[in-house]
């Protein structure tokens, strides 16, 4: 068996005699996609609850998990996601939504809650948020510390663990520490930079919560868990840029720079969407110090103790140059944007499908022309008119999508479901159709398909762009951008059949 971070630790037994089933919420997102991998390497038996079971599907452990397709909002799924489960984890969260996130996420907690205690679950597990009791929480920090609070008044023992900046290749937070730090060797920034701060590498987050599941049932209550570094956002800039063999940082505090301007700043600069921004620099005010370090008593650390930052850092760049991360915040999807399949029926819903298909040839290979198309995207560009894609993504952020700094997980292939700069990988047939679900802001939903065949010994690559509008604004739309395609589609399908971009 593999090495898991969490081997040395006891496992804890159902009454059947086996390890314990384990029901795990939000496992699409970066936690959870990685805690799910921990837990079966543990020997744990996992159930998952997903809303989009297909969305699972790229990930190495899907086959070995029980996979329950439903909502958490939904009390009839969460029954059945329940039945049988002994420890359940919360790792939910509302933190995308546009509005409303607060209500939503005690909603959510209550619900999970009420049905946990039905089914007579032994423990819940909840990885929430460090928070400054001394100082006014910010809407972020005060839902997640409510959330808590739900969660223990459900008659279920709950162990919360509370965490600080989350320091692991993909994680929202080394994003943003990343582009910051490497795009800006002289920034001026709030005065949050001097904000005290306890970073933890995941690796030590996932090990507390695998460990969380066999402590004794009478341990409950929340638990702050940090990493061995008491730090300010502007050492950890520093810290950064030293491990990455950059020039140290010139930073310059404004306090008349709030947090609006400061994350819309954030927003342009990282691959985080402004919204997501927003959310997390507003909690950067708060001084996030664990309180004490009474977890490492009940979970003891691993060999060699708890992980610096710098080598949390330089394991997160790690992954990333080499295109193994296997989680990341873009997992999660993008609430509002579009989740349907592409529309095949020509008179789809009585309404309008606009199409715009480019059709080339070429004497190279279905497999060489395949390796261009899957290779679309991120750091590889889509065409010599690629600064098109960049300008509409420019856009695309200041509006407050997700643009095109998401980028690309690997820079030669894909896997269903995972996010490409502000697409969504939705079908793959290889080597034969690729196709893309728009998750930029547009007032309708758009799609981008490729499919390669072999005519008459060559090649033919079909390249179609399809938008369905959204009312009068969607129409609109479509003919103020119909003067670009004219360049930006010949240019892409022309430079998949030449090899040039």
């Amino acid at each position: 068996m593999a090495h898991h971070l969490a081997d040395d630790l006891p496992v804890r037994m159902a009454a059947d005699g086996l390890p314990a089933r384990v029901l795990v919420t939000g496992a699409t997102g970066y936690i959870g996609g990685r805690l799910v991998r921990e837990l079966l390497g543990h020997g744990y038996r996992v159930r998952v609850l997903v809303r989009n079971a297909s969305r699972l599907r790229y990930h190495p452990w899907v086959d070995k998990v029980e996979i329950i397709d439903g909502d958490a909002m939904n009390p009839a799924d969460l029954d059945r996601a329940f039945a049988s489960v002994d420890v359940a984890f919360y790792l939910l969260h509302a933190l995308n939504q546009k509005t409303g996130f607060e209500e939503q996420e005690r909603v959510l907690a209550e619900l999970f809650g009420a049905s946990a205690k039905a089914a007579m679950v032994s423990r819940i597990v909840y990885l929430g948020g460090m928070v400054d009791s001394e100082t006014e929480l910010s809407p972020h920090l005060r839902s997640r510390q409510e959330t808590g609070d739900v969660l223990r008044e459900s008659g279920v023992p709950t162990i919360e663990l509370r965490a600080g900046i989350v320091i692991g290749s993909g994680s929202a937070s080394f994003e943003m520490l990343r582009y910051l730090t490497e795009r800006l060797p002289i920034m001026t920034t709030p005065k949050w930079v001097n904000s005290r701060t306890q970073p933890i590498a995941v690796r030590d987050v996932l090990r507390y919560l695998v460990g969380a599941v066999s402590l004794d049932p009478k341990v409950h209550g929340d638990f702050d868990i940090g990493g061995p570094d008491v730090i300010t956002y502007r050492d950890m800039m520093q810290t950064y840029a030293r491990v990455a063999g950059l020039t140290k940082r010139i930073i310059i505090p404004i306090p008349v720079l709030t947090p609006r301007l400061s994350s819309g700043w954030v927003g342009l600069v990282t691959p985080v969407p402004y919204r997501l921004a927003r959310r997390l620099v507003a909690s950067l005010k708060n001084e996030v110090v664990a309180r004490d370090d009474s977890i490492r008593k009940l979970i003891p650390d691993a060999a060699g103790g708890l992980t610096p930052l710098a080598r949390a850092i330089e394991l997160a760049l790690a992954k990333v140059k080499e295109a193994k991360v296997d989680t990341r915040w873009s997992d999660a999807s993008i609430p509002g944007a579009p989740s349907d399949p592409l529309p095949t029926d020509p008179d789809w819903a009585g309404g309008t499908l606009y199409q715009d298909i480019r059709v080339a040839t070429t004497t190279d290979s279905v497999e060489k022309v395949w390796e261009r198309i899957e290779s679309i995207g991120g750091d590889n560009g889509y065409s010599r008119a690629t600064w098109a894609w960049e300008v509409r993504g420019f856009i695309d952020r200041i509006l407050g999508g997700v643009g095109l700094r998401r980028g690309r997980r690997d820079p030669a292939h894909l896997v269903e479901g995972e996010a490409l700069d502000f697409w969504r990988v939705e079908t793959i047939r290889r080597p034969h159709i690729l196709r893309l679900r728009a998750e930029m802001l547009m007032p309708g939903r758009a799609w981008l398909e490729f499919v390669v065949d072999e005519v008459d010994g060559l090649t033919r690559i079909t390249q179609c762009a399809l938008f369905a509008p959204q009312g009068l604004a969607g129409h609109v739309y479509w003919w103020c951008v119909w003067p670009m395609h004219g360049f930006v589609f010949p240019s892409m399908v022309n430079s998949i059949a030449r090899g040039i971009r």
